[in-house]
């Protein structure tokens, strides 16, 4: 394809914010000689929902804060300039699109309800002859894949994930190279601080099973050492129930939700693994929470904005409380379970839970406490350093018993703290804890 002569291009980086295997940094790249990048922490992310969290809490602001640093480091290496902003996307857009005679921006493709409206806003403030181009890229399965149409996805994840497995194919990863140095560029634009977005600095907790750092070279040092140097991959699926620990299992979901590791990296790592040491059902148990994790995504582009609706996608109607002493309860830990009063805790402290202890919490959320799910579900936004929209919304419906699990299921939270907390080690570490 034609460079386009001495314009420049614009990628507008959300939740991609990786410079390997980036599909829109790519088309970016090939269609211009000169490329720049922006990023804007939207106010509106720190905003209070209706619920009464903020949509971004500190644990989740520090890591993106971490991530941004260093993807300007990658981008430099690119000759690509990273102007980053803490004004809505509205008028620091519109500002660079002005400022540098952009008519082409690229940047990922989503589709809940808040990013359609942004983009929608952006649109709207910007000139006529700009294209603004975007594109699918946070799939292991791409949407032009998977031989289904988007309406056809089934309610079932087993289904979804035969048809996937059996007739579709995973795309490579792809380079991407630099660019031609713009020589005179000014660029007075400054990552903001934890405390530049309203929040006390910390530091991460001791007990943490996630003290890693944002961004992309922290999320590929980790995956060469949970798969190349302990070779921890070998027995995923022995250990990922686990609760202590930074090791039980691979903590990708952080480095996957922002889009500083893409699933088809994490994918075709696993298969160079298999290569040159061994397959086994723990090296496949990855790739199948890669597909659960694609499924979500589906079942969001399916269904849109029924994943945020009290009936979900399954438009049950149940008798849900709203019980904001309740609620506090099991925000702080305080609730009849010790089992769910730990992870609680640990959430509060970390901004990190096992993916058992998301499933018995949210359980007994909605299953035993007959609280709202969606307050849940706001809660985890705010406070998960992890979250991911399409996830978070995917597993509290799927648990509240409105998704897509056909048994409806209850989990028995005394029975599941026996099983995989027998010795009481992990609620002893965290009830130890100050609560306020």
């Amino acid at each position: 394809m034609q460079k386009k002569q001495n314009s420049i291009g614009l990628v507008w980086f959300r939740n991609d914010l990786r410079v390997q295997d980036n599909t829109i940094l790519n088309h970016a790249i090939r269609n211009h000689k000169f490329v720049i990048a922006c990023y804007c922490f939207n106010p509106k992310d720190f905003e209070t929902s209706k619920y009464g969290f903020k949509k971004t809490e500190k644990f989740r602001a520090k890591f993106l804060i971490e991530t941004i640093q260093d993807l300007k480091t990658h981008l430099k290496a690119l000759n690509i300039e990273l102007f980053v902003s803490t004004e809505s996307p509205v008028s620091h857009i519109k500002h660079l699109v002005d400022s540098f005679n952009i008519t082409s921006i690229y940047l990922q493709k989503e589709w809940t309800s808040e990013e359609v409206n942004t983009l929608n806003k952006v649109k709207n403030a910007l000139p006529a002859e700009v294209e603004v181009n975007d594109y699918f890229d946070q799939f292991l399965y791409h949407p032009n894949d998977i031989g289904m149409s988007i309406s056809n996805i089934p309610q079932v994840f087993t289904n979804f994930r035969k048809k996937v497995e059996k007739y579709s194919d995973i795309k490579p990863v792809i380079e991407n190279h630099s660019v031609e140095k713009i020589n005179i560029l000014n660029n007075s634009t400054k990552i903001p601080t934890l405390e530049d977005l309203g929040f006390e600095n910390f530091e991460t907790h001791q007990n943490s099973a996630f003290p890693f750092e944002g961004g992309e070279t922290s999320a590929l040092n980790r995956l060469h050492d949970y798969f190349f140097e302990t070779k921890k991959l070998g027995i995923y699926k022995k250990t990922r129930n686990g609760l202590i620990g930074t090791d039980f299992s691979s903590k990708f979901s952080p480095w996957l939700a922002n889009g500083s590791i893409s699933a088809r990296t994490i994918y075709w790592k696993i298969k160079q693994f298999e290569k040159e040491h061994f397959k086994n059902d723990s090296t496949y148990w990855l790739i199948f929470e890669l597909i659960w994790r694609d499924y979500f995504k589906y079942i969001s582009l399916k269904h849109q904005n029924s994943i945020f609706k009290v009936g979900g996608v399954l438009n049950k109607d149940y008798e849900w409380k709203s019980d904001e002493q309740r609620i506090q309860q099991w925000i702080h830990g305080k609730t009849r379970s010790s089992f769910v009063n730990a992870n609680m805790i640990e959430l509060k402290k970390t901004g990190w839970m096992s993916n058992r202890g998301r499933q018995n919490v949210a359980s007994f959320f909605s299953k035993d406490m007959l609280l709202d799910w969606r307050i849940g579900a706001a809660y985890f936004e705010a406070m998960l350093i992890d979250y991911d929209v399409h996830s978070n919304y995917g597993n509290w419906m799927y648990v509240a018993g409105v998704g897509n699990d056909p048994r409806d299921r209850k989990f028995n939270v005394d029975l599941q703290a026996e099983r995989y907390d027998a010795n009481g080690k992990f609620q002893k570490l965290w009830l130890q804890e100050t609560l306020f």
